[in-house]
């Protein structure tokens, strides 16, 4: 009575597959937990954000506009606009952009709306990093594409090599998945690189669905954007520049909103009328009062930066303890550790029943190509918590692995 997609392909969540892991071990319970597995920002959402969502209460009786209040879809343009340095008037609130019940909503629909029922001769082939966000496979899977995983791992940089994918899987391409900065690694595609595959993806007729939820969390230089990359190489004069592109951005990081449920997608116009499309059938609506706070989120430029000094103390804790194990690097962006333990797994049930601290494994972020998980090797730590929380948990890891 089930679809097998969803109980054949899709195998356990990470995180149920965690805590199954950890359910027999029994923690030290003289130390507090730290949970560490989660991408969940410990910080607090702005508050003037807060107070918006408090003093809304007239539209609560009222189904909100599928397509995003007006305000909203300025907001999002006019701080694409800042972000990557784009022409004033470009970006059309009404067809560059879709508001989205977080980014996780939009990066898993665009599969279904850019996927047809063939192409190529045969089964369409959805590409996406290994490892990847899991809301990738499941729109991969649950759209009728093949999923096609392209390991991201030390030896390229963990950045994917989708121009070594032949001509005749390309033909068969309906979307290809980036994460930049990547999930869990950390990883920034460059100007080039994102061209490249931009280029690559029209030759074929393909989306470039561009997972830019972290571009907001970075420890040097802000990362480049797609719709940047797409603008520099535009051969038509503004009139198109953004086709089969895709990018996807949210509060949930940036302004410590993850309950807030608020993105947003951007790019092709044809696409985004696509997932409005989409969205009037089966997508969910966001309430009013998320509408208007994160418009005023999106226009207020201060807290993204003391967010963003949050992380660079909590990497420079982590540097300071861990700096000469575990191949150690701190990441171009994103909040996460990538460790290399030997086995993710025995880390992890180490940690849990030493430490009483909670980490991910890295091959459960990861699936099996040619026989290897290329991440089983590793641990994803989360440095969502605040500088001192930090150390004492870096301190628990230094001392029992």
């Amino acid at each position: 009575m089930f679809n097998p997609r969803l109980t054949e392909t899709l195998t356990d969540f990470p995180f149920a597959r965690l805590n199954a892991l950890l359910a027999p071990i029994a923690p030290p319970a003289h130390l507090a937990m730290i949970n560490m597995s989660v991408g969940e920002p410990q910080g607090a959402m702005p508050a003037f954000a807060r107070q918006i969502v408090i003093d809304e209460v007239d539209g609560w009786n009222r189904y909100p506009p599928n397509q995003g209040l007006p305000d909203l879809n300025i907001a999002i343009c006019e701080w694409l606009t800042r972000r990557y340095k784009l022409p004033g008037g470009l970006l059309d609130p009404a067809q560059h952009c879709h508001p989205t019940a977080g980014s996780k909503e939009g990066v898993y629909v665009i599969a279904t709306v850019a996927t047809p029922q063939e192409k190529g001769g045969g089964k369409p082939i959805v590409a996406l990093p290994n490892p990847f966000y899991q809301a990738y496979l499941g729109g991969a899977v649950l759209s009728g594409g093949e999923p096609l995983l392209v390991n991201a791992n030390a030896e390229n940089g963990f950045l994917p090599e989708f121009d070594k994918i032949d001509e005749a899987t390309w033909k068969r391409m309906s979307v290809v998945y980036l994460c930049s900065p990547a999930n869990p690694q950390g990883a920034i595609a460059g100007m080039d690189y994102l061209q490249k595959l931009l280029r690559l993806c029209r030759k074929y007729d393909a989306v470039l669905a561009l997972d830019e939820c972290y571009a907001e969390i970075y420890t040097g230089k802000a990362p480049v954007g797609g719709l940047e990359a797409a603008l520099a190489m535009d051969e038509t004069g503004g009139k198109d520049p953004f086709r089969n592109l895709a990018v996807f951005h949210s509060l949930s990081k940036r302004s410590n909103a993850a309950g807030l449920r608020s993105g947003f997608m951007a790019g092709d116009p044809k696409l985004v009328a696509m997932m409005l499309r989409w969205r009037t059938y089966g997508g969910p609506q966001i309430p009013f009062a998320v509408q208007k706070a994160s418009a005023a989120l999106w226009r207020e430029e201060t807290h993204p930066i003391a967010t963003r000094e949050w992380y660079r103390k909590n990497f420079r804790v982590a540097e300071q303890i861990l700096h000469n194990r575990f191949s150690y690097y701190t990441p171009g962006g994103g909040f996460f550790l990538w460790l290399d333990v030997g086995d993710g797994e025995e880390a992890t049930r180490k940690l849990w029943a030493e430490a009483h601290l909670k980490v991910l494994p890295g091959g459960y972020t990861c699936r099996e190509t040619g026989g290897t998980n290329t991440a089983q090797r590793y641990i994803r730590v989360a440095l969502v918590h605040d500088e001192n929380t930090t150390r004492e948990a870096m301190t628990r890891l230094a001392g029992v692995l």
